[in-house]
């Protein structure tokens, strides 16, 4: 990600919210009905909340991360906490939206995206909790099969610092390439030390990688977007290991201003998100593309 000024990242907001507005509430109805499909058994006995009734308002993408928070609402509503889920696909609106105030929180990214964020914007978001792992993935284009891939192919990644550090780990893990070994989770193509195949690098916005697939021969997904592009983790040509340091890393969290780090309303949102209700619809939905991390 380029950097930008705040301003310019407003307007870019701004125009994203008209168009994500359009396709909302079919989007909404659909996740409300795949949540009451799933037996969950949702309980606010297990959970504590002395604050006053209060409504949250937290923006989030569509998939995992709207569908799992429609689990926590009914709990929420229970506690006397009313959420508000904004449905957002790009990955600058929810911060942009939390900074200006028109969000309360957002559930969609990971700390080292949130500190990358941070970092380019001045801004001084905090994460209050993990919830989820989503395992990075290589998915087939062209090329069906890892060991078919052949010299100058194009392999598609995402375009943003740390998603495509961690495309680039995966890579590595598969021996396509060869990295630096003290890259790590800042890793960039100019670590690459070896690249036998003289691979070429296709970077895009992560919500474009899986419309890439007819036009690369492989392609490194994001969860959350490999899901809604209709593609199963299973079928992937190779996965994060869910054990293993990207898990720990890149766990999606709730976000929020520094100021409100310790709102009583939006920390129990995350011992709800934690809990064992949300737990077992993650595990019974997402068939491995979605890991709870508590």
């Amino acid at each position: 990600m380029k950097k930008r000024t705040l301003l310019s990242l407003a307007l870019a907001a701004s125009l994203l919210l008209g168009v994500t507005a359009c396709g909302s509430k079919g989007a909404e109805s659909a996740d409300k009905a795949s949540v009451k499909d799933k037996e969950v058994t949702a309980t606010s006995s297990a959970y504590d909340y002395d604050g006053e009734p209060t409504t949250i308002k937290v923006g989030a993408n569509i998939t995992p991360h709207s569908e799992i928070l429609e689990v926590a609402k009914p709990i929420l509503a229970d506690l006397g906490i009313t959420l508000e889920i904004v449905q957002l696909e790009d990955s600058i609106t929810p911060n942009t939206g939390v900074i200006e105030g028109s969000l309360d929180a957002n559930y969609f990214q990971h700390v080292p995206y949130l500190e990358q964020f941070n970092e380019e914007n001045g801004s001084d978001l905090v994460s209050i909790g993990a919830v989820h792992y989503e395992p990075f993935g290589i998915y087939a284009g062209k090329t069906k099969s890892l060991k078919d891939l052949k010299k100058g192919a194009l392999v598609a990644v995402p375009n943003n610092v740390t998603n495509e550090a961690r495309a680039l780990l995966l890579l590595a893990q598969e021996g396509v390439i060869t990295l630096k070994e003290d890259a790590g989770i800042e890793a960039t193509v100019a670590d690459i030390v070896e690249n036998p195949l003289n691979i070429q690098f296709k970077e895009l916005a992560p919500e474009q990688l899986v419309q890439s697939l007819p036009d690369v021969d492989v392609a490194v997904i994001n969860g959350n977007y490999a899901i809604e592009g209709g593609l199963k983790v299973s079928e992937a040509l190779a996965v994060e290991a869910n054990d293993g340091l990207a898990a720990q890393t890149y766990g999606n969290i709730v976000a929020t201003s520094k100021d409100k780090q310790n709102d009583k309303a939006l920390l129990t949102l995350v011992k709800v998100l934690q809990g064992a209700e949300v737990k077992e619809y993650i595990n019974n939905t997402y068939d491995g593309a979605v890991v709870p991390l508590n």
